[in-house]
């Protein structure tokens, strides 16, 4: 026997001595559990015991034992059941920010239930008996102190990513040998109900899988065995007792109610015989449309992608939109007659995703409510079992209360199929709930089949411009498409309906925008809604068109996901808010990121809402976007402007070095990489007279300008779209200014050359003065920076118009005060001039390597700036400077009007 097995059997042979007892014996256990897998014990390895975690508001409760960023263990006594705690440890997850464990394990003594709740949420990764640890115990691999990866024998992503591709790869062979689409996709979704349906008891278990192997071994015709079965599962007439149907139940009229004269080909058999050997109960609704619809088209395996939205990025919507409300009020409530109202309620409770694709919130959602409903007859039960029983037999939570649009044909009949199946699970999951609960009401109201007909629930249209049902819930992921692609994507003629009918809407903003405008005019008042959305919903145009309207017309964001990477195929980051539309005060929890914070502005932070900053009369005409050329032949290379200037001098002129942005951050010097044609507002007789830039303009930007959509593009080839006549006027007598990359980690200026021409990748002050440059560089900006800045994923994209022009300089700043400052942003320059042109680095890499060292010369010569900036302010130790610079924000605006 290994050291490892021996430690592993001596664990189990002690365990079996223990009583079983939570409270007495849950510490040793922990420590020889450690001790187990290689560790001295859990305090040896830098676990904590009993570890405070603020759950539900402001209430503490306690861990048993947090091991970050490994483990949260919850110990419960002998013979509990461990199901009645799942959502007692989530609630701890979702608290343990950050460094929040990879994995949750429930264990009862004799059992261990492992989650890895970033991938499958409800149902356990693995399931593991004390009795069987010796031959199981890779699946707590990640107890050793190496971490070595687990090995789980649950993870129903990995089979439902199997099962829909292999049923997708019989599409695409049909439609492959001329099937119509449509036929192909009904055929293959009534496939999908039927692998489903015989192994959670639906149809007789097997009963598909022996017809396709009747059909492959018997040449028996597919289009009679099988089509004969689809032709039964929707007709409610009995099959003749001598019929091989006589057993099929019927399902509905909606997905069988046609069936197509499909005949199968040995191979698309085989392959239907090899998606029915998968196990098709532990295929996951909730992501099977999507990864389902993700491979039609595509014949390789390795093409199906593993992106999808996954659960646990719905459960951020779903749990605070839906589950967290509703917990409350059924925790609150404490008489049976309060009871006995929030179940009238519960069953007349309506969820619309307007977006709906394949219906994975959808489903997630009832699946949910379902389980709350068991919640709540539990405590009706608890209170009155007469009660209970009575209820037991009447109407429950059912798929009908749920709703959604979606412009994809395909993708309706996805999502009709995804809840229709949600219905079966949700009912024997809730009745083992009741059982665990010890409450034995058969749900006899609700039977599994028929499958609701979700025809008038599901429909195809397109949510921008149909009705939307009357609900209590807008859930969802609108889709994401940035404003200056609209119009390529979508075309003219829509944009232009789009924007009829937004016309508070002035700019181009991402196409989920509108949902969100929609989503808030349409929810009731104390209804709540949770969308998907690219983080710049956050920022700048988006922010004003849908988070600044929400909160301006009686909306209240109260739990945000800032920003995260998206787990779909698109390569953004996302936000995901919750609102609530109320015209009152009330109570809430607020949460970013799943921390508990005091407040949420429509920039997604806890902070002074900056968003009404004014833009101020003395900051305008002094910080500038660079110049878009739009056309790839301006660009020219070092070589080529030596000949033409060497040709002739005069081109000198209309030759410049071009700021990109990246060569601020990167070069020494922050000097430009490359140059540029610049022929800026010159007439076309005025820049003929370069000859040899205007015949490289002729030959290489011009063809390319005549198709452009713009009319003024294609008439006025040789100029850039926009030349900042402004830009060019403020530098016109300066020696240097000072420039800053438009998207950079830091956002640091430097100076620039005013005969170098910066690109809309940079942003450019039109100053000399180290004063100024002392201001924008001290941390009061930047925090003002960050407060106002849009982003491009987790960078920093400074505006000129958010983050410059309302930012409220000094006012009244004595000379002697500006004098310093202008000392001590010198002696910066100075420092970071000399280690770049030493270690020939950009600016970018100083600040990663020395920024956050407080012994460094960088960190100590910003902190001297900094006390500087704030005596020019009179900002004091304690002060908000926030709400310092918004107050002075005001006040500025109103002297100037």
């Amino acid at each position: 026997m290994t050291d490892i097995l021996r430690n592993i059997q001596g664990f189990v042979d002690y365990v079996r001595s223990l009583r079983g007892d939570e409270k007495g014996e849950a510490q040793v256990f922990c420590d020889r559990l450690f001790q187990a897998f290689n560790h001295a014990g859990y305090k040896e390895a830098g676990a904590e015991l009993e570890y405070r975690v603020k759950a539900k508001g402001k209430s503490t409760k306690f861990a048993d034992l947090l091991w970050r960023p490994r483990l949260l263990l919850e110990m419960k006594k002998r013979g509990e059941k461990l199901e009645k705690h799942y959502q007692q440890a989530f609630e701890y997850w979702l608290e343990l920010v950050p460094q929040r464990p990879k994995y949750v394990v429930l264990c009862n003594f004799d059992e261990f239930w492992i989650y890895d709740f970033d991938i499958q949420l409800r149902e356990p990764v693995d399931r593991v008996r004390l009795a069987e640890l010796g031959d199981r115990f890779t699946a707590l691999n990640f107890l050793f102190p190496e971490n070595r990866q687990p090995l789980f024998n649950n993870n129903k992503i990995d089979v439902t990513r199997t099962a829909a591709d292999k049923v997708a790869q019989v599409f695409n062979r049909l439609v492959q040998r001329g099937e119509k689409v449509e036929n192909a996709q009904r055929f293959i979704l009534q496939c999908v109900v039927a692998l489903f349906a015989e192994d959670i008891d639906l149809l007789p278990r097997g009963l598909f899988t022996e017809f396709l192997s009747e059909c492959q071994t018997n040449r028996v015709s597919s289009y009679d065995l099988i089509g004969g079965l689809f032709r039964q599962m929707g007709t409610q007439r009995p099959a003749p007792k001598d019929s091989r149907y006589r057993d099929v139940p019927y399902f509905n009229g909606g997905i069988f109610s046609t069936v197509e004269p499909i005949h199968l080909t040995r191979s698309e058999i085989d392959l239907l015989l090899e998606a029915a050997a998968e196990r098709w109960s532990k295929v996951e609704p909730a992501i099977f449309g999507t990864l389902f619809e993700s491979s039609m088209g595509k014949e390789e395996r390795h093409a199906l992608g593993a992106h999808y939205t996954s659960e646990a990025d719905i459960q951020k919507v779903v749990l605070p939109t839906i589950i967290r409300p509703w917990r409350e009020r059924i925790e609150a409530a404490n008489t049976l007659k309060d009871l006995l109202s929030l179940r009238q309620e519960l069953i007349n409770f309506k969820v619309l995703d307007p977006a709906c694709g394949s219906g994975n919130f959808l489903y997630v959602s009832y699946r949910e409510l379902k389980r709350l409903e068991a919640e709540l007859l539990g405590k009706i039960h608890q209170k009155s079992t007469r009660a209970a029983n009575v209820i037991g037999t009447m109407s429950l939570v059912k798929t009908s209360q749920f709703y959604g649009i979606d412009i994809k044909p395909f993708a309706v009949e996805l999502a009709k199929v995804t809840l229709m199946l949600a219905k079966k699970l949700a009912l024997d999951e809730e009745n083992h709930l009741l059982n665990v609960a010890q409450m034995n009401l058969p749900l006899d109201m609700d039977q599994a089949l028929p499958l609701d007909n979700l025809d008038q629930n599901i429909r195809c249209d397109d949510a921008l411009f149909c009705e939307w049902e009357t609900v209590d819930a807008i859930i969802g992921n609108p889709p994401f498409l940035g404003g200056k692609h609209i119009r390529l994507v979508l075309g003219d003629k829509y944009v232009d309906r789009i924007f009829a009918k937004f016309p508070d809407v002035k700019d181009s903003v991402d196409f989920c925008t509108y949902w969100f405008r929609l989503a808030h005019n349409h929810l009731r008042v104390n209804c709540r809604a949770g969308l998907v959305a690219t983080n710049s919903i956050s920022q700048g145009k988006s922010r004003k068109a849908a988070l600044d309207y929400i909160t301006q017309n009686d909306g209240c964001i109260y739990d945000v996901i800032s920003t995260q990477p998206w787990s779909g195929e698109a390569k953004v980051h996302i936000s995901i808010i919750n609102w609530l539309k109320t015209s009152e005060t009330k109570e809430l929890t607020y949460r970013i990121d799943h921390k508990i914070v005091p407040n949420i502005t429509s920039s997604l932070k806890a902070e002074v809402d900056v968003s009404q900053a004014v833009r101020l009369k003395a900051n305008l005409n002094l910080c500038f976007q660079g110049v878009i050329p739009v056309g790839k032949g301006f660009i020219v290379t070092e070589s080529q402007v030596n000949k033409w200037i060497q040709s002739d001098p005069k081109n000198c002129e209309v030759l410049k070095l071009f700021s990109m942005g990246a060569n601020l951050a990167q070069n020494p010097q922050g000097k430009p990489e490359r140059w540029i044609i610049d022929f800026d507002n010159r007439s076309l007789e005025e820049v003929s007279d370069y000859l040899l830039p205007f015949d490289h303009v002729k030959k290489y930007v011009k063809p390319e300008r005549e198709s452009n959509r713009e009319a003024i593009m294609r008439e006025k080839w040789w100029r850039f779209k926009r030349t900042n006549e402004g830009m060019r006027k403020a530098l016109a007598s300066l020696p240097y200014c000072f420039a800053v990359p438009r998207v950079s980690k830091w956002s640091i200026f430097i100076p620039f050359l005013s005969n170098w021409l910066a690109g809309d990748k940079s942003v450019v002050v039109a100053c000399d003065d180290f004063y100024v440059l002392g201001i924008l560089t001290s941390s009061t900006h930047r925090i003002w920076m960050h407060a106002q800045k849009s982003t491009l994923k987790a960078d920093i994209a400074y505006t000129h118009n958010t983050c410059f022009e309302t930012f409220p300089f000094p006012q009244n700043c004595p000379e002697k005060i500006k004098t310093e400052i202008r000392a001590a942003m010198q002696a910066i320059h100075d420092y970071r001039t000399e280690q770049m042109e030493r270690k020939q680095w950009g600016i970018t890499q100083l600040y990663n390597q020395f920024f956050a060292e407080p012994a460094s010369q960088l960190a100590k010569l910003h902190a001297q700036l900094d006390q500087l900036v704030c005596k020019a302010y009179g900002i004091k130790a304690n002060d908000d400077v926030l709400k310092f610079l918004l107050e002075l924000n005001f006040e500025v605006a109103k002297a100037e009007y």
